[in-house]
């Protein structure tokens, strides 16, 4: 039997619904994650640029540093948008799956979920987090704001491309033990990933000398948290919701 039946059989409207509500739940834990845990300091930053404006001469006409919506709408707002980008992001997940026949064979589906969630995840979030790792309020030029997007963007690309070519070598290998197989990606992996750490330039910005250390690297450490929340819940919540149906379309299809 296919390890696909859970693709073949459920077929992909089944297989991308549940993607899309693993996605509405991940993306509600990475809201919750954001508002308990990232928005700390996130305000421990909007004090130190309030401190700084405060501290600026003041000009003829002055300047408005009146937020047009409230902190609390804001975070709100944060929680929200994390739920809408989880159910996209989930729908894509689910094709992603549905379309991953060679990458994780002969794991069960809840395994390969998790392991292309796990895949993703160093590819389009800890790899961009170690080359370029986000930056809370108070610190960034505004006018880099288009180069940082594109430099943040190509290292997201290129490591999706390594996922790929991994998958590949994976199943170029497969004559090859599971254990020297998995050692020779592996390798092959890092080497590529410390390729991209390499090639791309350093980032823009420097952190400016009044934002404290401290909150800075807590930033971008509950940032991270809050992306591997949203990719590993994302391939959890997949695997519990596609494995049972997968076995109970499995029992009937050896039945029948």
């Amino acid at each position: 039997m296919s390890d696909n039946v859970d693709t073949g059989v459920i077929g992909f409207r089944g297989v991308l619904l549940r993607g899309v509500a693993a996605g509405g739940v991940a993306g509600l834990l990475a809201g919750l994650v954001g508002l308990f845990v990232v928005e700390v300091p996130i305000r421990a930053a909007l004090a130190v640029e309030e401190a700084r404006a405060a501290a600026e001469p003041a000009e003829a006409g002055g300047h408005d540093h009146g937020e047009m919506f409230s902190r609390g709408t804001q975070v709100f707002g944060g929680v929200l948008a994390a739920v809408i980008v989880g159910l996209a992001v989930g729908a894509l997940f689910a094709t992603a799956y549905a379309g991953s026949r060679r990458w994780f064979a002969g794991r069960p589906p809840f395994g390969r979920s998790v392991a292309l969630a796990a895949a993703v995840f160093g590819a389009a979030a800890l790899l961009p987090a170690v080359k370029y790792p986000a930056n809370p309020p108070a610190v960034g030029d505004p006018g880099t704001v288009d180069y940082r997007t594109v430099l943040y963007l190509g290292v997201i690309a290129a490591g999706l491309l390594v996922v790929v070519g991994a998958s590949g070598l994976a199943s170029r290998l497969a004559h090859l033990g599971g254990p020297v197989r998995a050692a020779v990606v592996a390798l092959a992996v890092v080497a590529a990933f410390v390729v991209i750490l390499l090639v791309f330039p350093a980032p823009p910005d420097a952190v400016p000398a009044d934002m404290p250390s401290d909150v800075l690297w807590e930033f971008r450490l509950a940032s991270l948290a809050e992306t591997a929340t949203l990719w590993l819940g994302l391939g959890v919540v997949f695997g519990l919701l596609v494995d049972p149906a997968a076995r109970r379309a499995r029992t009937a299809a050896v039945a029948a």
